[in-house]
């Protein structure tokens, strides 16, 4: 139905070279299979006896189709592919066999990568054809669907009137080759062959019956209605396609989220059919596009992870706003990139320097022009706007109350970047409508009902869940129980793979269920299972069904489920509950009345139980904070929570007193701790313990949070109970971290999303610097992959990964980083001028400071002769800035550039303290760092604080600075208090 299809078609029936298809939406290959049919010979490299199918069809001459090619080609086939025939033409040498070389004989090769890289000389054999969908042929090909279920008339009238003017138009074409073949051969005055002249009537005759035919018959005039009536469908078939891209380009995000055109084929079809009936024809088309959207945005999140639904929906609705003309696409990526190249200091307090800097960066633009004034000058009523709790359900001061939606959530990503998440989910909200936003979690039965044989359903896992729950108690429900032979289930790894392949046979030939679980483990044998698949998809029996699990990969490159798989199947994620509420009740689920009950020494059992499960919910849900929480992330389970309960009950019947330490031993070293690798979580882990764990909690005085005490002996049911009445609002407080940890979750989060967002914008429709050039101004120059991923990193403001590889580590984005070396580079040139060490050392400045503070012990050690080994830093933060010193000190370095995360420094005081509201990362004032004996070293009223380079945490640590407190240093730990270098 698309032009782009026809061209396509044609250059691959009449290319002199082998076609190579690129086709990664299978259309071209069903194409070229239907049009075929058994004359056609499909095989894929690697099959059994693959090469004798490709020696019998050369000598026959057959039309072999190589399918699902990857970047790399068997060598064995080099002669074919270069025609390199020997003995006068008429053999081709394969391996050492040659074999007889047919003139008719014909090879087709297909490959499903989107975006391949072949070898120069592969190109140079092969004509490359792409038949990879383009967003107006799909439109096209939609809008022929929308027709013939709508307008089944019209459709095949259109079918009807392309295939008479097609026999038209190769009919004139046959009389005029013939005539031309006549008259060539004709000798002499041809006037004299009455045959001839006579054929030459004919033509003529034909030839203007059908011009008569093609322009004056009612043809034209047909085709004109035809065309006018399918018009009024387009904005569905528009619609469809555009979400169609949409979802395709999710694979950006997580190379786990694929999916089929011919799996949105079905979900296009179903939506028309349940699109709710109207007699005018502007109201039915409205609706078939809301009942197409709808469809397909619940189709599709079913299968995403929370956090990347935000971003799938907020997309969906910039793109239906850009293809409508609603919002102007250079607004939109002023506010998705929100390039600030200039800082500016803040003339108010309310806002940061950061803010600040985004609000004159705007006042720059004709549509913002005068914010910073109206800041400055009703800095009140701004204030009272900025430090409401959900600004964005208030109404912006002043004038600015009557900007469009867009260019409210631009100023509010200047004024509360943390906020961005809601506004945008409000925005969503506004332009699409309520059902985009609630959260629905779709019925288990109801995805199933949607699997067939031939599409399995794939569970995309996250770390404490266990979604095959479901399907075991629907199996129940359907009969399908392994105690009744038709459930197999099958947890992959350590040589199950061969047991794999007996159970997909049984099933698919009696109708089974069968169960794969983490087939990610099973990396080599993942391209036999989607061969098993494809094959069993075929003439199964009816209930034969596939269930499959795996785990996302961290990164792209080290993605590894098939495309196969993934496409065709049915994706669902299920994910651990979100909060203290919903986790601590999830973490009590886990037992009954029956196992309160168990122990002879139940008070001290139910006590203890419940608080690991407060504990369990804690160590769990501090993920989210991330690397304030933990510095790496951790798979926590509700089996760590089970384990643990079992060992407390042996532990309680088999001694007369509770033995604390052991417990907590237990817990934080092996049950927990076992999954911990970094030494700072397992401090954190077993502080978790000794707060929480200890015989203070049998006498009712144990706080578990502020607000929170621990509760009575209750059954089971009164502990639910206590939970929903007595637990404070959800807050970092509960973790034991402070509210600002809320705000930087909140921040990153946002971040996150607008990054991503960037990310999936269409490349041609962005208006961003560099977009507009084309392949001609960039020269005849081949990109390379290494100049490709460059020049997109460059365009995505992100430090290209062959510069950062050669850095130190950054969180920076490419503007900020950029600055940051030039200002690395000035201070290395201001100390070389005289080589002394300068009055105050920027420590965040060097590549390596670890060296630095190294060095600072090595010369103490030389000039006291002391073993250097004995030595360690000691650190006094003064009460003076940068500026207030003109001089080293004798001994040591006064350093500068340090932030405080999690709590700030009381200057007057000398000590670490409460941090302040929405101060995320205070400035601490110049340290005084100098070396001493270990055994010379003040560790009371200290806390040991980890210093770290970056956000990140975890790996960028650097050393262990002891700062003065007045309070318990379990205060600061459960708070993830930590120096920074760079925020």
């Amino acid at each position: 139905s698309d032009r782009i299809s026809t061209e396509n078609a044609t250059i691959l029936t009449n290319c002199e070279r082998w076609p190579l298809m690129i086709d990664p939406q299978q259309q071209g290959i069903k194409w070229i299979k239907n049009k075929s049919g058994s004359e056609l010979k499909v095989i894929h490299i690697g099959q059994k006896s693959y090469l004798d199918i490709i020696e019998r069809a050369l000598s026959c001459g057959d039309t072999i189709l190589i399918e699902n090619l990857e970047e790399t080609v068997d060598p064995v086939l080099n002669p074919v592919l270069a025609r390199n025939t020997i003995k006068k033409g008429r053999y081709i040498k394969i391996g050492d066999k040659e074999c007889e070389f047919n003139s008719h004989f014909r090879l087709i090769l297909h490959t499903k990568l989107a975006n391949p890289h072949y070898k120069p000389e592969m190109q140079a054999q092969t004509t490359l054809i792409n038949f990879t969908v383009t967003r107006d042929g799909l439109e096209d090909q939609l809008l022929a669907d929308v027709v013939s279920t709508e307008r089944p008339d019209l459709e095949h009238l259109k079918s009807e009137l392309t295939k008479q003017q097609n026999h038209f138009k190769i009919e004139l074409k046959r009389l005029e080759d013939e005539l031309l073949t006549r008259l060539s051969a004709a000798e002499g005055n041809f006037l004299g062959d009455t045959e001839l002249v006579e054929r030459l009537e004919t033509t003529k005759l034909t030839a203007a019956e059908i011009e008569q035919k093609v322009k004056v018959n009612e043809a034209k005039e047909n085709e004109l209605r035809i065309n006018e009536a399918r018009e009024y469908y387009r904005p569905a078939a528009a619609r469809a396609s555009l979400l169609y891209f949409i979802i395709n380009d999710l694979r950006k995000m997580n190379p786990i989220y694929q999916f089929s055109l011919k799996a949105f084929n079905i979900v296009f079809h179903k939506a028309i059919e349940w699109t709710e009936q109207s007699e005018d024809l502007k109201e039915r088309v409205a609706n078939l596009t809301d009942s197409i959207t709808y469809s397909v945005f619940l189709y599709t999140s079913r299968g995403l992870f929370e956090r990347d639904k935000i971003v799938f929906i907020s997309h969906t609705t910039f793109q239906i706003l850009l293809m409508n003309n609603e919002i102007d696409p250079e607004e939109l990526d002023f506010f998705l990139r929100f390039t600030v190249e200039q800082t500016y200091k803040s003339p108010v307090d309310f806002l940061s320097t950061q803010s600040w800097s985004a609000i004159k960066t705007m006042a720059m633009m004709d549509e913002f022009r005068g914010l910073d004034r109206d800041i400055e000058g009703s800095a009140k009523r701004w204030k009272k706007f900025v430090e409401s709790e959900c600004p964005e359900k208030e109404k912006f001061p002043q004038e600015w109350k009557k900007k469009s939606s867009l260019q409210k959530l631009i100023m509010l990503r200047a004024l509360r970047p943390d906020r961005m998440t809601y506004a945008v989910r409000n925005f969503v909200e506004e332009k699409l409508g309520t059902t985009y936003v609630d959260s629905l979690r779709i019925d288990f039965a109801k995805s199933f009902e949607e699997s067939n044989p031939a599409t399995p359903i794939f569970f995309i896992l996250s770390p404490g869940v266990d979604p095959l729950k479901n399907v075991e108690s629907l199996g129940k429900k359907l009969g399908f129980t392994i105690d009744s032979g038709r459930f197999h289930n099958v947890s992959l790894g350590q040589g199950q793979e061969a047991v794999a392949e007996v159970a997909l046979e049984k099933a698919f030939k009696e109708g089974h269920w069968v169960i794969l679980q983490n087939i990610h483990l099973v990396v080599k044998w993942l391209g036999t299972l989607e061969k098993l698949l494809e094959q069993f998809s075929k003439d199964s029996h009816p209930d034969f069904r596939v269930f499959i699990s795996a785990e996302p990969a961290p990164t792209s490159e080290e993605h590894v489920i098939p495309q196969g798989i993934l496409e065709s199947s049915i994706k669902i994620t299920d994910e651990p509950p979100i909060g203290m509420l919903a986790n601590l009740h999830a973490a009590l689920y886990n037992f009954d009345q029956n196992i309160l009950e168990m122990c002879s020494r139940e008070h001290e059992f139910k006590a203890i139980l419940f608080c690991l499960c407060y504990f369990h919910a804690c160590v769990a849900e501090r993920r989210k904070f991330g690397p304030q929480g933990w510095n790496r992330s951790y798979p926590f389970n509700a089996g760590d929570l089970t384990i643990s309960v079992n060992v407390l009950y042996n532990y309680l019947e088999a001694n007369t007193k509770v033995p604390w330490e052991d417990l907590r031993y237990l817990f934080g070293e092996i049950m927990y701790g076992g999954h911990i690798t970094d030494d700072w979580d397992r401090r954190l882990c077993l502080t978790y313990l000794e707060e929480s764990m200890h015989p203070n909690m049998l006498e009712g005085e144990l706080t578990l949070a502020p607000g929170f005490i621990a509760p009575p002996n209750l059954d089971y049911i009164g502990y639910h109970k206590y939970i929903d009445e007595m637990l404070p609002p959800e807050s970092p407080v509960l973790y034991g971290l402070h509210s600002n940890a809320e705000i930087e979750f909140l921040t990153v989060t946002s971040d996150n999303l607008f990054r991503t967002l960037v990310e999936m914008q269409p490349r041609d429709s962005t208006i961003g610097e560099g977009s507009a050039q084309t392949t001609e101004e960039k020269g005849e120059l081949t990109v390379s992959p290494e100049m490709e991923t460059l020049q997109s990193a460059l365009y995505y403001d992100n430090v290209p990964e062959i510069w950062s590889r050669m850095a130190y580590p950054s969180s920076y984005g490419l503007a900020q980083w950029f600055n940051d070396v030039i200002l690395r580079c000035r201070e290395l040139d201001t100390w070389t001028q005289d080589l002394s060490l300068p009055a105050v050392v920027w420590l965040s400045g060097f590549f390596n400071p670890q060296s630095f503070l190294t060095a600072i012990m090595q010369s103490v050690a030389r000039k006291n002769e002391w073993p250097l080994d004995k030595m360690c830093l000691s650190v006094d933060v003064t009460k003076k800035t940068k500026e207030d010193y003109s001089h080293p000190p004798r001994e040591g370095a006064y350093i500068h550039g340090l932030f405080l995360e999690g709590a700030r420094w009381d200057i007057q005081g000398g000590i670490i303290t409460e941090a302040r509201l929405k101060e995320l990362t205070p400035t601490m004032p110049v340290i005084f760092v100098r070396a001493t004996p270990a055994d010379r070293q003040e560790m009371k009223n200290t806390y040991e604080c980890p210093v770290y380079k970056t956000k990140v945490r975890g790996p960028t640590y650097v050393w262990t600075f002891n700062l003065k407190t007045r309070e318990k240093p379990a205060k600061w730990i459960l708070a993830g208090v930590a120096l920074l270098l760079s925020v």
